[in-house]
């Protein structure tokens, strides 16, 4: 068994802890039983260079150890562009083979924003030619899109993301084979939508502090190469998905969170999208998102799929004992 976890941040990302360095990612990573991690943060100058400086070639293309715990190159970006006259909000992570392919990506995408400025930055790019770049400097990098359903940031987002994913990657969507849920959903629901069938769902942490590492998480028989995690995610030859409760997450229900409000899509219906606390329009949660665009029924499954299990961080069970 091997668990990866791709998709986390560094202390040079925003609203995160300062203690998400090398030394304390490795310690919980053991501590929690994981075994590959993704680097996140890999556009961040002062990051890249760090890990440049510490991370150890492995004998399997693309991975790399830092005290006993591998790692692969990964990076979030938040690309803002204007599709058909509305603002599109999308965060995409991105897979890198090597160092040098990263330098090379970062040297471009330098012009469309601050790299610097935040882990995740944010770049008037869109996403399609952001996935276009990515292939022109690492014929092997790949781009999962991130919390696909989340209401601001993400490929369908209720507030600006699109109804296919199509309208995103256009030509290039062919390039997509893995799509991450995010932890206001589950592969249960996103199964729902038959036109993800083709996709691998997986499930990542997006882990801003080292406690979190490991709250969702990817479960695969043995270790892999860079090369040899592309053909597994493309044919979604993995054992299985790690979930929290999607119900927990705080973009799972519709609602204001200032106001204290929190519907179903049953009660926003009933109040006409309408807060009852400030009179604005609600937010649309994950789970009205993903009911608008379902053709299935909830107890439905797709003809290829991979299980998921959910779990309970131990630190929540401990504190409700």
């Amino acid at each position: 068994m091997y668990i990866a976890d791709f998709h986390i941040h560094s202390k040079y990302s925003r609203a995160t802890s300062k203690d998400m360095e090398l030394d304390n990612l490795t310690k919980w990573a053991k501590y929690k039983g994981i075994n590959l991690l993704g680097t996140g943060d890999i556009t961040h100058f002062y990051w890249f260079y760090e890990l440049k400086r510490n991370l150890k070639e492995t004998d399997r293309f693309g991975i790399y150890n830092y005290k006993g715990i591998d790692f692969i190159l990964t990076g979030e970006v938040c690309n803002i562009f204007e599709y058909k006259g509305v603002i599109k909000k999308i965060h995409n992570i991105l897979f890198f083979s090597s160092f040098e392919k990263v330098e090379k990506f970062n040297r471009i995408i330098e012009k469309f924003g601050d790299l610097n400025s935040d882990g995740r930055p944010i770049l008037q790019l869109e996403a399609k030619e952001l996935l276009k770049i990515i292939k022109e400097v690492d014929e092997f990098g790949f781009i999962v899109p991130a919390h696909i359903w989340t209401p601001h940031f993400s490929l369908f987002g209720s507030n600006s993301g699109f109804d296919n994913i199509e309208e995103c990657f256009g030509e290039l969507t062919s390039e997509i084979f893995a799509l991450e849920t995010g932890l206001s959903s589950d592969p249960e629901m996103n199964w729902r939508v038959s036109k993800l069938d083709k996709f691998a769902l997986i499930s990542n942490s997006d882990a801003h502090s080292p406690l979190k590492i490991g709250r969702e998480a990817n479960i695969f028989s043995e270790k892999f190469d860079f090369k040899e995690l592309i053909e597994i995610l493309k044919n979604k030859r993995f054992e299985m998905t790690i979930e929290y409760f999607p119900e927990e997450g705080k973009y799972h229900y519709d609602g204001h969170r200032n106001c204290k409000v929190c519907f179903s899509p049953e009660e926003t219906r009933k109040n006409n999208y309408i807060c009852p606390v400030c009179g604005k329009k609600l937010t649309i949660g994950v789970m009205h998102r993903v009911e608008s665009l379902a053709d299935r029924e909830n107890n439905e499954k797709p003809e290829k799929y991979v299980p998921f299990k959910k779990i309970v961080p131990l630190d929540q069970i401990i504190a409700c004992v």
